[in-house]
Order: C-alpha cells, then sequence, then structure tokens
C-alpha cells in the first residue's frame, strides 16, 4: 500500500507507527461527515432532509397516521426533529397542527432552552402542549426511596424515563407515533437512556451523525420564510448541547455539558466514520486523527478520548441492539437490522490493549 508514492506497509503489517509523521499531499478532513465544500454541503443536506422526509411518509402513509408527538427540549436534535416532520407534513399536505410538540421542563431546563422550545414551536404553527415532569420524578422518588439531592444517574434517568412515559402515553391517546430524536452519534457512545430517550415509534435522527446535525438545521435556517424563525434557529445551534438532567447554575446558565463529559463530538464522528466506514485499526485512527486534528486537540486528548469512544462503544451496544426503525441516511449507520450486527457482550480489550502501547 502506497500513500503520495511513500509505502505504508511495513508500518501497517509491524504496527510500528511514528506518529509524529505528516503525510504530504494529502488532506484529512477533521470532520469526514460533512462536505467542506460549500455547495457539496449544501447538496448533501437537502439530500438527507429529502430521505428523512421520505422516509417518515413512507412509515405513516403505511400505517395510515396522521399525528406525531415529539418532545421538544430547545436542543438541536428535537428541532431537527421537529423541522423534518413540518416538512414531511407540508410534504403529505396534512395540517401542521397533527405534530403534537410536548416540552417538558424538569430540574435541569433552562430558560434559554425552555423559550427557543416554544418560540419554535409557535414559529411552526404546530400543536403546543407544555407537562412539568417535576412533581411526577418527585414522587417516583419517594416511591423508590430516593433521595433527591442525590445526583447520580437514578436522578438523570428518571426524568429521561418520565418524559418519554408521557410523549409514548400522548401518542396512544392521539392516535399517533412518538418521533424520536437521538442522532448516530449519541447512538455510536451509547449517550441516552435506555427505554428513555433511546425508545420512539421512529426514529427519524438514528443515521445522522451530530456534527452534521448543526448543518441540517442551518439548511432550514437559511431557508425560513420569517426572521424570527431563522434567529431562533440559530440560538438552537449556538446553544452548548446538554440533557439537561442536573440543575442549573445559580445564573441560570447550562451547568451539565455533554462534550464535558463524554468529549468532543468532533473527535468521536471522526472516531466513528473510521471505524465503522473503514474498519480501521485503533491505532491507525489514533495516527489519522492526529493529523486531523493537529491544530485542535494534541495527541494527549486524542488518545484519551479515543479510548472512552471504544470502550463506550463496545458496552453500550445493548442500547443499539434493540433500536426503533429509522431512515439511513449514509454509508455509516449502526442499524441492528443491517448495516450493524454486533453482539451486546463483545469485548473492547484488544482494541484498548492496543491504544495502551501507544507511547506519546
Amino acid at each position: 500500500m502506497r500513500r503520495n508514492g511513500i509505502s505504508l506497509l511495513p508500518a501497517i503489517l509491524t504496527g510500528m507507527w511514528d506518529y509524529n509523521y505528516e503525510l504530504t499531499g494529502r488532506t484529512i478532513s477533521p470532520r469526514p461527515f460533512v462536505p467542506v465544500n460549500d455547495d457539496l454541503r449544501d447538496e448533501r443536506c437537502t439530500e438527507i432532509i429529502n430521505i428523512q422526509k421520505v422516509g417518515l411518509a413512507t412509515r405513516l402513509t403505511a400505517i395510515n397516521c396522521s399525528k406525531i408527538i415529539i418532545g421538544i427540549s430547545g436542543g438541536l436534535d428535537s428541532t431537527l426533529a421537529l423541522l423534518v416532520a413540518v416538512h414531511t407534513f407540508d410534504y403529505l399536505k396534512l395540517d401542521r397542527k397533527g405534530i403534537i410538540g410536548v416540552t417538558m421542563p424538569g430540574f435541569g431546563t433552562t430558560n434559554r432552552t425552555y423559550d427557543n422550545a416554544v418560540q419554535l414551536m409557535k414559529e411552526l404553527g404546530i400543536t403546543i402542549r407544555e407537562i412539568s415532569i417535576a412533581p411526577a420524578v418527585l414522587q417516583h422518588f419517594t416511591d423508590i426511596g430516593h433521595n433527591k439531592d442525590i445526583h447520580d444517574v437514578t436522578y438523570e434517568n428518571s426524568q429521561a424515563r418520565e418524559r418519554t412515559q408521557i410523549i409514548m402515553d400522548i401518542a396512544n391517546a392521539e392516535n399517533g407515533i412518538v418521533l424520536g430524536t437521538g442522532d448516530l452519534s449519541e447512538l455510536a457512545l451509547g449517550w441516552a437512556t435506555y427505554n428513555g430517550d433511546h425508545m420512539s415509534m421512529y426514529g427519524i435522527n438514528v443515521g445522522v451523525p451530530k456534527t452534521l446535525v448543526r448543518y441540517l438545521v442551518n439548511w432550514f435556517a437559511v431557508r425560513a420564510d420569517k426572521r424570527s424563525l431563522k434567529n431562533t434557529l440559530l440560538d438552537i445551534i449556538d446553544t452548548p448541547i446538554s440533557p439537561e438532567l442536573i440543575p442549573a447554575k445559580k445564573n441560570g446558565t447550562i451547568k451539565q455539558k455533554t462534550e464535558d463529559l463524554v468529549g468532543p463530538y468532533d473527535l468521536h464522528d471522526f472516531f466513528l466514520y473510521y471505524t465503522l466506514r473503514y474498519g480501521f485499526s485503533p491505532k491507525r485512527i489514533f495516527y489519522l486523527a492526529g493529523i486531523a486534528f493537529k491544530d485542535e486537540f494534541s495527541k494527549e486528548m486524542i488518545l484519551k478520548w479515543l479510548k472512552v469512544f471504544f470502550r463506550r462503544f463496545f458496552n453500550q451496544q445493548f442500547k443499539r441492539s434493540c433500536l426503533p426503525d429509522g431512515p439511513k441516511v449514509g454509508s455509516v449507520c449502526l442499524s441492528p437490522r443491517g448495516d450493524w450486527r454486533m453482539p451486546s457482550d463483545a469485548s473492547s480489550v484488544m482494541w484498548l490493549k492496543e491504544l495502551d502501547e501507544i507511547s506519546l
């Protein structure tokens, strides 16, 4: 194997990588899911939105359904899901009031995300419902004997599951379906509550990586027919990514930031792409990431989060083994029904061992 006239075969066979070696004449994109060229990016976004639209339209037509229920948080993923739903209803010539957006403020909801969620629903002309989860979750804590002042995984997941129960039951009452909002990157990392936001009746964003979600929401913002809608979408794009399950800071801003906990999505999407699309080894992915992100992240930081990626990717497979249906929009997909088959008890030991052999 040769790259730019230089043989890489000895390094591949022996595993002896020179991590300071830089490729010449070749660019490694730090965001492989996002085309660099503006025209190509717009074309790709248009194609993805159309795939999502047709996929959802096909499902609604097949089950003779004209109502969708979506939990709206004011974050990127639920925003994209709602925009695609509206796009689909317009395509099918259905009344947008058949889309029921439910905002469910809880212990960590900030004014910024709440206001954006409500404003977005108003701008799009859908049915709006607001149900606070706080009373139900506090009652649940009492029932199971959990201290509300202990902000552990039980504290967080109880909120996510309460929200899912609410929208599932509304879907039953309205004879509609719950539209899932989780994206491809969250599925790869298992960054979802099992049987909480992990579950829906159709997962519209399951094929879309996090680094691409912003561009898709921006695609809608650029085409917004109202300035107020555009401004709301742009503010959502600028909002830090967070599940908002931990109480906010004293000044009312987001305390729990996802990328502080699991790592930068730019890195994780890069790891995901080269793991699934090409099946590269951990050492090779680290080598390429060192080139692609040389001006953004240190090699120590890349190695740290690459270990987190493989550990979580293996440990969280059980969540991907029972995913709802959703549209495939690109060459990388984690659907257990076709693209990705992996035992839920697979071990990451060999991958992590290879990374432990790297000396910086």
